[in-house]
C-alpha cells in the first residue's frame, strides 16, 4: 500500500474559501524640487578653464614687446655711433689745427724770422763781431761801425718756412680792419716797397749770417 501511495500523483487540494484581491496602492507623490548649493570654483580651477587663445595673445604681445625694445635699442646704438664719429672728426680737425699752430709758432721762433724782423725795425748786422771776456773784462776783437750793407763773410743759412710770413712792421694796428690773406699781404707789401723806396733803411737780409770762428 505504501508503494501505491508513493506512486500516486500529487493533486493539489483547493480550498473552497475565496481570497479577496488586494487593493491597489496609491501612487507616491512626486518629490518637491530641491535647490542644490555647490561651492564656488577655486581660482586654480578658473585658471585651468581659461581658453588657449589667451595664452596665444600673451605670447604674441611678449614677442611684439621684445621686438620693439630691440628696435629702440638698435636706434639708440646707431645714434651713439653717429655721435662718436662726429666727435672723432672734430678731434681730428682740432688736432690738425693744433699742429698747424705749433708749426707757425716754430716758424716765428726761428732765428731767420727774428733777424728779418730786426732788419725791418732798422737794425743792421755787424760783420765785425766783438766779444767781451767776463773774467777780466777784456774786449776781444776790433769794434767797427756797421755800414748797413748786410754783407756777411760767412755762409748764409736760409729758411724757406719764413718766406711770405708777415713781419712785425706789417702787423695791423689794434682796432684796424683785418689784414688780407698772406698772399695778398705779401703782394701789397712788395708793391708799397717798390713804389716808395727808403734809402736810409738797410736791405732786408734773406738769411742769418753764420759767425766766423777761429
Amino acid at each position: 500500500m505504501s508503494d501505491s501511495l508513493a506512486r500516486a500523483p500529487y493533486v493539489p487540494v483547493w480550498s473552497s474559501s475565496a481570497i479577496p484581491a488586494a487593493a491597489p496602492e496609491p501612487p507616491a507623490p512626486a518629490p518637491a524640487p530641491r535647490i542644490r548649493i555647490a561651492p564656488a570654483p577655486s581660482p586654480r580651477a578658473t585658471r585651468r578653464t581659461r581658453p588657449r587663445m589667451f595664452y596665444a595673445i600673451t605670447a604674441c604681445a611678449g614677442i611684439a614687446v621684445i621686438f620693439i625694445v630691440k628696435l629702440l635699442l638698435s636706434v639708440a646704438i646707431s645714434e651713439g655711433a653717429y655721435e662718436t664719429a662726429t666727435l672723432e672728426t672734430a678731434n681730428k680737425n682740432l688736432t690738425r689745427a693744433a699742429q698747424t699752430a705749433t708749426e707757425s709758432l716754430d716758424r716765428v721762433r726761428s732765428p731767420q724770422y727774428l733777424a728779418a724782423n730786426a732788419a725791418a725795425l732798422g737794425m743792421v748786422s755787424n760783420t765785425h763781431p766783438v766779444y767781451l771776456r767776463l773774467s777780466d773784462g777784456a774786449v776781444l776783437g776790433q769794434p767797427q761801425r756797421a755800414d748797413g750793407s748786410g754783407a756777411s763773410s760767412g755762409a748764409l743759412v736760409p729758411n724757406s718756412l719764413v718766406t711770405g710770413a708777415p713781419l712785425v712792421t706789417q702787423q695791423p694796428a689794434p682796432g684796424a680792419a683785418p689784414a688780407p690773406t698772406a698772399a695778398g699781404a705779401t703782394d701789397t707789401a712788395a708793391a708799397a716797397t717798390a713804389a716808395t723806396p727808403d734809402p736810409a733803411a738797410p736791405p732786408e737780409p734773406t738769411a742769418l749770417p753764420t759767425p766766423v770762428t777761429h
